[in-house]
């Protein structure tokens, strides 16, 4: 059986913590991947509508090597404003890249869209970054409706009236051969599609027929009616994935890339024009792991996290969720 790690969570992998900030009023949050010693990043967009920062910062063909933190937001791009209290944070810390006298912590972020559930006119900002990096921890990681997964919603291709609650959901996988060696995953799932049951096909969570209230199969649904899709259908899954296995910067950006498989599996249809779908790769040690292993893994437990995030949502501001009240 494919083992899980201790807490089946990011922060099974060493070195790599995680904090939520949250605002149950007006539904947006944002979560900090910390990784404070640095780690190796990568990154890999293949939504159409992403809201992203630094993605250039880490390709393979630029300067800076390591990271110290990747943060996913709610807020769409306004939410981006949160970085900085991740990077005031790192620098009373003393983390970041040296320039003269000068650390300049490297933060990675993406967004979700989650204006359109709650108060639009709340943000993530400065002091929430902070405020989730306070609360970043090793161990046990709060699932559902929290961080950047409190305004999440998936199958909202009939718009916000018929769509399911989802949020954020985390997973890992302990490499059989090599019991140090770990690969986890977080994500807040945002999507225009429906999140099925990876092994089954069947549907978990997605848009809703208004008169049936069963769920309509968004990808049928579209082959069918062929629609064109409405305004403010904005959307966007983002995620990271992490391990201990060395990776360089080439490397983590493969396993990034192989890690959207994940969603693939999970998320019907996805990386849409109407979505913005990122996804992060961090490595932290310096295991040696064949790289197909470690993106096999990171596809397995992104998709793992995918269900977990749906699975955790409670019902709010009328939208229901698998989790109930």
């Amino acid at each position: 059986m494919i083992r899980e790690g201790a807490y089946n969570a990011i922060t099974d992998v060493p070195g790599v913590k995680v904090g939520h900030a949250t605002d149950m009023i007006a539904l947006t949050g944002c979560t900090v991947i910390l990784c404070e010693k640095g780690a190796t990043a990568g990154v890999d967009v293949r939504g159409s509508a992403p809201g992203t920062r630094e993605t250039d910062a880490i390709r393979p063909t630029t300067l800076v090597e390591r990271v110290n933190a990747v943060l996913l937001t709610g807020g769409s791009a306004f939410g981006l404003d949160a970085v900085g209290g991740v990077m005031q944070f790192l620098e009373e810390k003393g983390h970041g890249y040296t320039v003269g006298r000068v650390r300049v912590p490297i933060v990675p972020a993406a967004v979700i869209f989650d204006l359109s559930i709650g108060d639009y006119k709340v943000r993530p900002d400065k002091r929430m970054g902070y405020m989730a990096c306070l609360n970043a921890a090793g161990g046990r990681v709060q699932e559902g409706n929290i961080g950047a997964g409190t305004g999440a919603t998936v199958g909202n291709v009939l718009g916000k009236s018929m769509c399911m609650k989802s949020g954020v959901g985390t997973a890992s996988i302990l490499i059989a051969a090599r019991d140090d060696v770990t690969v986890g995953a977080i994500v807040a799932v945002n999507a225009m599609g429906d999140v099925v049951d990876p092994h089954t096909g069947d549907i978990i969570a997605g848009a809703r027929d208004p008169e049936t209230g069963k769920f309509i199969d968004t990808v049928k649904w579209m082959m069918l009616s062929c629609p064109k899709l409405k305004p403010g259908t904005a959307n966007t899954t983002i995620g990271v994935v992490a391990t201990n296995a060395r990776l360089d910067k080439s490397g983590a950006t493969k396993i990034a890339q192989m890690a959207h498989d994940g969603l693939a599996r999970a998320i019907r249809p996805v990386h849409t024009m109407a979505d913005g779908d990122t996804i992060f790769a961090l490595s932290t040690g310096n295991a040696a792991v064949d790289i197909n292993v470690i993106g096999t893994a990171a596809a397995e437990v992104i998709a793992k996290a995918v269900v977990r995030a749906v699975k955790a949502a409670k019902d709010a501001a009328g939208v229901p969720g698998l989790a109930g009240k």
